[in-house]
């Protein structure tokens, strides 16, 4: 699988939601559905928030189907199970027809792929345990195979060219995914760990175990981590460096800005510039690199333009 551009870096893209929040949609930390709902109500500026992370230099945007689930759709939206699968299609062009917008000069020499966005199970209960993982220790492996068929099986028909298992707090979970992905044998993934410190993923394990558990399976084309505080990027890459790996490495930190329900994100003056690490990060192995929560297309034209000089 070629990369989608010709240097060795491949420059990801940011915080959908939050790239979705500054261009005037307030709801989304509140709405079960997150972003998806979007897929529903706004499809336009979802593609607007793809189109601006594709002018500032990324090569690959993910769907907007992170906490899409058939039935959060149904249940939020009112709609029936066909119509929920053909919304979490929907994200897929959505998706290309960004690209195919953006002006000719933005395209010029480039490619662009599209990952079909695979949240973990705790996203669809909105009640913050995709960064704990607590429900793994009462949802059994089939429950969450059978849980996230509907979704991939929907992704990989929409014709997606990677899917993005993202924002995983444990291994199990990663490897539920990749068990339902052998009845795909075309398919191609990657998975990132959201971690809770420079050791372990949010459930506890150590990160080093758990890209040692995924990185040689089926259809695996990168692995790394997401949704993480920057500060802990380089100590979880160093430890990670003795499995010599033979794919790429991703880093997909979000801003390490504080969260609080109800409030919103706050402490940014006070966080670590991503810009300033990602050097570092790309000594450290990494070659896929972006952002997640907070991090704007304007950042992502900053990493570039790091990763260039």
């Amino acid at each position: 699988m070629a990369t989608p551009t010709s240097a060795g870096i491949v420059i990801l893209d940011g915080g959908s939601a939050t790239e979705l929040e500054r261009l005037g949609e307030k709801s989304i930390h509140e709405d079960p559905l997150w972003s998806a709902r979007l897929l529903h109500s706004n499809p336009e500026l979802i593609k607007q928030a793809h189109m601006n992370f594709i002018e500032a230099g990324c090569d690959i945007v993910v769907t907007a189907s992170y906490q899409a689930s058939v039935a959060g759709f149904c249940e939020e939206l009112k709609i029936t199970e066909d119509e929920a699968l053909r919304l979490m299609a929907d994200g897929t062009k959505i998706a290309r027809d960004a690209w195919r917008e953006v002006s000719e000069s933005t395209r010029a020499g480039r490619k662009c792929w599209v990952a079909g966005s695979v949240g973990p199970y705790g996203a669809c209960l909105h009640d913050g345990s995709e960064y704990s993982g607590t429900y793994i220790d009462t949802v059994s492996k089939q429950d969450l195979i059978d849980w996230h068929r509907p979704r991939v099986q929907a992704l990989l028909g929409s014709k997606v060219d990677i899917l993005a298992i993202e924002t995983i707090p444990a291994v199990e979970e990663a490897e539920a995914v990749l068990d339902l992905l052998q009845d795909f044998p075309e398919a191609k993934a990657w998975v990132t760990f959201a971690c809770k410190d420079g050791c372990h993923t949010c459930y506890g394990g150590k990160f080093s175990d758990a890209i040692e558990r995924v990185a040689r399976r089926q259809g695996m084309k990168a692995v790394g981590v997401n949704c993480t505080a920057p500060e802990h990027i380089s100590p979880l890459l160093r430890s990670i460096q003795h499995l010599n790996l033979q794919i790429p490495i991703i880093v997909k930190p979000n801003s390490g800005e504080d969260w609080d329900t109800g409030k919103g994100f706050s402490n940014r003056e006070n966080c670590v510039s991503v810009v300033s690490l990602v050097r570092e990060w790309r000594d450290l192995g990494a070659t896929w690199i972006g952002g997640c929560c907070r991090i704007f297309p304007s950042e992502i034209a900053d990493i570039k333009q790091e990763l260039n000089t």
